[in-house]
């Protein structure tokens, strides 16, 4: 591995960590929900969709300011400090806007969101996205800083308020009240009828601790406020914002369909519960979005750094290859120790008729992770308007498919229109990648990668051996296999250059 795979290697652990670690602790609070406060697959549904919300107006609010930082503060012509000034600006003004308007039409947006007595969802939602948009570029400054101690501690802290106020709310005041234990401390903060809500006041309140401790660096913007540089960066980011709409598309609207098409078919209670199955055993395939998100933190400011370098693009292609070696390890390891993470993180059973999609799922998040790598073509030839083409491409046929066979086939539908989406936009990318900036991936090894441990993975289904030690001992002998194959293929230590 060359000197740029190393560095490249390090940024996306001391970028990547604090991200991974706080996704896992959030993703280890679904046991939580679902074994120590019980809710029910219906009351998990709700937060599935409300988040669901949440992941698009975040794009929205943001509309691809934080790629645009990267990319014009890297520019020797632009003023680094003015365009941080004009970015933050901007987003204060518009999330502004958008908190503002939350409050004033807050009872026909619940009525609309299908919660009319929940109107507190609808503020309460407002000033998390609004937080979090605005935090996005003081965080994306402290990564092109390389200021990884305090990007790191912000991203912590957030982290820490939000699962001890989960675990305060949840784990200790809920059981306890229901074992009529209760005491002063329970007496003054919790109130049982507000239930699911506690997941969103923790989430709030953690969107402030962070937002409050950036606001120091947000108040240090005072280069001024420049309207020809702001219409500059939004023509570039513009394309962005649609992918980025567009990706959020893909990546959510299913849930939100699911309710919107089986409410009044099989009634709210079954619609929830559907919801809740599917994001429950959604969560399962985070583990490859984990370090997807880990390895974009790092990723992309590298490759602006490195566009200038006479093998960028050589050095592009190898990234692929380790890339996709990475996520083929996590499907197997996650798939042949399926068993296990269930137990763990899925202790109740009644969320279990949604394993189905799993494969399906983890499957369709390589593919993306493999789209994003590749979409590096178009941010560096400066043609992000193909982002977008391809990003509408996709939402079209997430929409197309869940559409029309939602009604059958319930989230079923929904995990194959993700497959299908994700490895339809890697092509199209690839194919017009190819033509407007041309690097040399290796599909080759990389469809052989991919379809090895796809392979591995139904020869084990078809062994369906018991659970126990001999199983875990195959399993694990399997994924050794596996890497020695790539070790044969690869030979990386015979690659390694001083």
């Amino acid at each position: 591995m060359s000197n740029p795979l190393k560095k490249l290697a390090g940024q996306t652990a001391i970028y990547g960590l604090p991200s991974i670690v706080g996704r896992l602790l959030n993703w280890f609070l679904v046991p939580m929900y679902l074994g120590i406060a019980e809710f029910t697959t219906n009351q998990y549904g709700i937060v599935t969709e409300m988040y669901s919300y949440v992941a698009f107006l975040v794009v929205f609010l943001t509309y691809g300011m934080e790629t645009a930082f990267f990319r014009f503060s890297s520019q020797d012509e632009e003023d680094k400090k003015k365009v941080y000034s004009t970015i933050i600006i901007s987003l204060f003004i518009t999330s502004g806007i958008f908190i503002g308007s939350a409050f004033l039409f807050e009872q026909p947006i619940a009525n609309w969101l299908q919660y009319p007595n929940n109107t507190e969802f609808v503020t309460w939602f407002a000033l998390i996205v609004g937080l979090d948009a605005i935090s996005s570029i003081p965080m994306a400054k402290l990564r092109a800083d390389k200021n990884p101690l305090k990007f790191g501690g912000v991203n912590l802290a957030n982290i820490a308020v939000n699962i001890g106020l989960n675990l305060f709310f949840l784990a200790y005041c809920l059981p306890k009240f229901r074992a009529e234990e209760t005491n002063w401390l329970i007496e003054t903060f919790y109130n049982p009828e507000i239930g699911v809500g506690y997941v969103f006041i923790s989430n709030l309140i953690a969107s402030g601790v962070k937002f409050i401790l950036l606001l120091p660096d947000m108040l240090k913007a005072r280069y001024g406020f420049e309207i020809s540089l702001l219409k500059k960066m939004f023509v570039y980011s513009l394309p962005l914002l649609v992918f980025g709409l567009a990706g959020i598309v893909n990546e959510t609207i299913d849930r939100i369909m699911l309710k919107r098409i089986l409410f009044d078919v099989i009634g709210e209670t079954k619609t929830m519960s559907e919801i809740g199955i599917y994001g429950a055993c959604y969560k399962l395939s985070i583990i490859i979005t984990l370090f997807i998100q880990a390895f974009r933190y790092a990723a992309e400011p590298f490759f602006f750094a490195h566009e200038k370098e006479k093998n960028a693009k050589d050095t592009y292609a190898i990234i692929m290859n380790y890339f996709v070696i990475v996520c083929a390890l996590i499907f197997l390891g996650v798939m042949l120790f399926m068993d296990v993470f269930i137990k763990i993180f899925i202790p109740n059973e009644a969320f279990w008729a949604g394993l189905p999609v799993v494969p399906i799922l983890l499957f369709a998040n390589i593919f993306l992770g493999i789209y994003y790598n590749q979409s590096i073509w178009y941010k560096l030839s400066g043609k992000t308007k193909y982002g977008a083409y391809i990003g509408i491409f996709g939402a079209v046929l997430t929409i197309a498919i869940n559409y029309i066979w939602i009604i059958e086939y319930s989230y079923m539908a929904s995990a194959w229109a993700t497959l299908v989406c994700y490895a339809s936009m890697t092509i199209l990318s690839f194919i017009l990648g190819q033509k407007h900036y041309p690097i040399n991936y290796n599909f080759g090894k990389i469809g052989l990668y991919l379809s090895l441990a796809l392979g591995l993975y139904f020869l084990t289904t078809v062994l369906a051996l018991p659970a126990g030690v001999l199983k875990y001992v195959i399993h694990s002998l399997i994924i050794v296999a596996f890497l020695g194959v790539i070790f044969l293929i690869e030979k990386p230590l015979r690659n390694v250059k001083g």
